[in-house]
């Protein structure tokens, strides 16, 4: 094996990595009813949709999928492997989309519950209760609990952060194709000193947030943002 192929196979971005989940599992039975998890994914970065996934997981012996944890903690193969199981698992799941132009007018935190509760209200099955990590307010008749951190521990909201993460991954590396200079595939939008320079360059794609670009800092000053729209790469 060459060197190269050796680094290739310890990197953990490419390694499937398993994390015991017998404790999200627990938490989620313990309700006695059926369950739903719901998560969001894109809420700090400068461009692009916020995501909101909700799912309706199986708890029975043979129904779970090893692995389904905090989004954040897996890398991104395990989270494309662990995101085709759950969409052929779930007893039903829900995606709503949020786009950027929608943050800038009503907010990313009013964005986020709107997305939410559009995924939770197209849901067709019955809940006892719909786990929602962090948010406790939304516009929906179904019942809900917000858990703080509630994506490390409920299956069912780990299970929809990953849904909500692969969904808007998949999305960013889209534009990457449109907006090749400002490297959306590998930042996914997130404020990285490399992305503040693209925009200080290039100017602001279609997609960027504006909203989110009023404030000053060590990478950005915003009076040197060119006012015109980027355009889309051929």
């Amino acid at each position: 094996m060459s060197l190269q192929g050796a680094k290739r196979q310890n990197n953990p971005m490419t390694k499937t990595v398993k994390f015991d989940n017998k404790n999200l599992v627990t938490h989620d039975r313990s309700y006695n009813s059926t369950v739903a998890g719901a998560d969001e994914a894109g809420r700090g970065p400068l461009a692009g949709p916020v995501v909101c996934a909700v799912v309706i997981m199986p708890l029975g012996e043979g129904d779970i999928i090893d692995g389904i944890t905090d989004s954040k903690q897996i890398n991104e193969m395990t989270r494309e492997q662990l995101y085709e199981q759950i969409i052929t698992t779930a007893i039903e799941y829900n995606v709503a989309i949020v786009d950027n132009k929608i943050i800038d007018l009503i907010n990313i935190l009013e964005a986020t519950k709107r997305g939410l509760a559009q995924a939770i209200n197209g849901l067709k099955t019955p809940t006892g209760i719909i786990l929602v990590d962090a948010v406790k307010k939304l516009d929906t008749k179904r019942q809900i609990e917000g858990i703080i951190k509630g994506d490390a521990k409920s299956y069912n909201i780990a299970a929809a952060s990953i849904v909500a993460k692969v969904t808007r991954d998949r999305i960013m590396r889209e534009y990457d194709k449109q907006f090749s200079a400002y490297g959306f595939a590998s930042h996914k939008g997130y404020p990285t000193q490399f992305h503040y320079k693209a925009i200080v360059s290039n100017g602001l794609t279609d997609i960027h947030r504006r909203s989110f670009l009023v404030r000053d800092n060590k990478y950005l000053e915003v009076s040197k943002i060119p006012l015109t729209i980027a355009h889309k790469t051929k």
